[in-house]
């Protein structure tokens, strides 16, 4: 177990603290239930939109960044299509500057014209540069947009396309910040070599004066359970072809969830898989290969993706795939191959814990889906789950009336 202390200010934040008097150093990490699952059509990509616009300026800082550079201080962010996620690392003797910049911007954000139209330009460039200029960078609007009907989950966090990036007004902006960016709607944890007391008195201090907006988020559609197999072929200048065929799977925390995980692991995980040893060493159609989930907290995907050999069509791809998944599905599986599966998620979990980072985010992660113990609980679920069990969910799973499949086809002119 992570050890923690956890309490709530009158205003709605979550406060999360976890001791590591190891070193002199503290994380701060602000995760704001809010990503692009959270948008509307015609206005998304605000989510990751405004997560540049949260290292602007506010009321009392100039610029977020030279302010934390003067404490010795770095800071990062992300947004997914769940959240948005902000941290900071900084000597723990300094922990204060890190409470008043996040509380600043959460309650008093410059968003002036000039800002929003500096980080549209930066966004739009990002987006031709990242999706539109890239080998295969529209793969994910393509493929979202084919395996989700009415979940939001069907654009990239980056915008279903310029013309709502280019659209957004100041309005909308506003809107999204009042909506989103609240004590009532954020998780705060802070790690390091800090107390409870300190950081409760910090919190208070920094964070409960900003007032609660308890605004109601608009429900998120959900997609009916697929009934048939969906598919789309893109052309496009591209080395070669490539494959992305994915199945819907259960939501993080959901029964199921783990099994898939654990499916994705035996298949596609590491160059001993069984993908990588069928299709790429002792195959001739794919350059590579592999498996993974989206880790969504609603009903995600569980992809199987891979780049073809020059001149193999996606669709020949296809039925080797399908092939090796077949066989896997009609197989028992060892406990010698479970049981290295389990290995390596231990040593990844083991590995990741040693950073102040990863285990201050994990907590906000957990505290996202219900509880920040739900770090090690689910951890410790997945390495019990049997073999039978694992194949019971693949083969409810993995059926071709539950596949989106997309063909990025090469050509030539």
């Amino acid at each position: 177990m992570l050890p923690y202390h956890k309490f709530y200010l009158n205003n709605g934040l979550e406060v999360i603290v976890h001791e590591d008097h190891s070193s002199k150093m503290a994380v701060v990490n602000l995760l704001y239930k809010v990503g692009s699952k959270n948008e509307i059509p015609g206005k998304t990509g605000l989510a990751h939109f405004f997560e540049h616009l949260m290292f602007g300026s506010s009321a009392n800082v100039p610029v977020f960044d030279r302010e934390l550079e003067r404490v010795g201080g770095s800071c990062n962010a992300f947004t997914s299509s769940d959240i948005t996620n902000y941290y900071i690392t900084l000597p723990a003797s300094n922990i204060e500057t890190a409470f008043w910049l996040e509380s600043d911007r959460m309650l008093q954000l410059t968003l002036s014209e000039k800002t929003i139209e500096t980080q549209r330009k930066v966004v739009t460039e990002e987006y031709k540069q990242r999706y539109l200029n890239q080998p295969y960078g529209d793969v994910w609007h393509h493929f979202r947009d084919l395996a989700f009907e009415k979940h939001p989950y069907r654009w990239p966090t980056i915008g279903q396309n310029l013309e709502d990036i280019v659209g957004y007004t100041r309005e909308d902006v506003w809107d999204f910040y009042q909506t989103h960016y609240t004590p009532d709607n954020a998780i705060l944890v802070v790690g390091g070599d800090v107390t409870p007391q300190e950081v409760e008195r910090l919190a208070k201090k920094w964070f409960e004066p900003i007032p609660s907006q308890y605004i109601s988020k608009a429900s998120i559609l959900q997609d009916d359970p697929q009934k048939a197999k969906k598919t789309k072929a893109i052309q496009s200048k591209v080395p070669t072809d490539a494959l992305y065929k994915a199945f819907k799977m259960p939501a993080k925390g959901d029964p199921g969830y783990l099994e898939a995980d654990l499916v994705s692991d035996l298949l596609g995980f590491g160059k001993s898989s069984i993908l990588e040893q069928r299709l790429v060493k002792n195959g001739k159609l794919f350059a590579s290969v592999g498996a993974y989930i989206l880790g969504s907290t609603d009903p995600g995907l569980l992809v199987f993706s891979g780049k073809m050999e020059q001149g193999i069509s996606a669709e020949l791809a296809e039925n080797a795939l399908d092939e090796v998944i077949n066989d896997f599905l009609h197989q028992e599986i060892s406990p010698e191959s479970l049981q290295k599966i389990k290995n390596q998620g231990e040593a990844m979990k083991t590995y990741e814990s040693i950073q102040l980072l990863n285990r201050v985010m994990n907590l906000a992660f957990a505290a996202n889906l219900g509880s920040p113990d739900l770090y090690w609980s689910e951890f410790e679920t997945k390495s019990k789950l049997e073999a039978e069990g694992i194949m019971t969910w693949a083969n409810q799973l993995l059926c071709e009336e539950n596949s989106s499949v997309l063909y990025y086809q090469s050509i030539t002119a």
